[in-house]
């Protein structure tokens, strides 16, 4: 039977003692200056459809496909991070896993945010 603490639980004590969690340092999925850039880019669309709908909608689209990259490059990042913490070197303890797992959780609610 496994006991409480062994079970991935996230309190506020831990998380002071273990740092931020993968959710709080990565609360939006992209760096202030990206999200003004994709606005910007966006607003240009919506004006330019007026004389070229068209061009907009392929322009659109072209948007949509960056976005999807870097989210799955960010994404990808992350968990290539996550699973760095608990495969290198020597044999993680339980507690290592715990953290390990506690992250998994948090990667995986974002996800599914998205």
């Amino acid at each position: 039977m496994a006991s409480e603490q062994e079970q991935p639980t996230e309190t506020a004590e831990e998380e002071r003692a273990d740092g931020p969690s993968e959710e709080q340092d990565d609360q939006s999925l992209f760096a202030e200056d990206q999200l003004a850039g994709f606005r910007s880019r966006w607003n240009e669309i919506q004006v330019g459809f007026v004389d070229e709908p068209r061009q907009a909608v392929e322009q659109a689209d072209a948007l949509v496909s960056d976005l999807v990259e870097q989210l799955t490059a960010g994404f990808a990042e992350a968990r290539s991070r996550l699973e760095n913490q608990w495969t290198e070197g020597e044999e993680p303890s339980t507690e290592d896993l715990r953290i390990a797992l506690t992250r998994y959780r948090a990667f995986f609610k974002r996800l599914l945010a998205v």
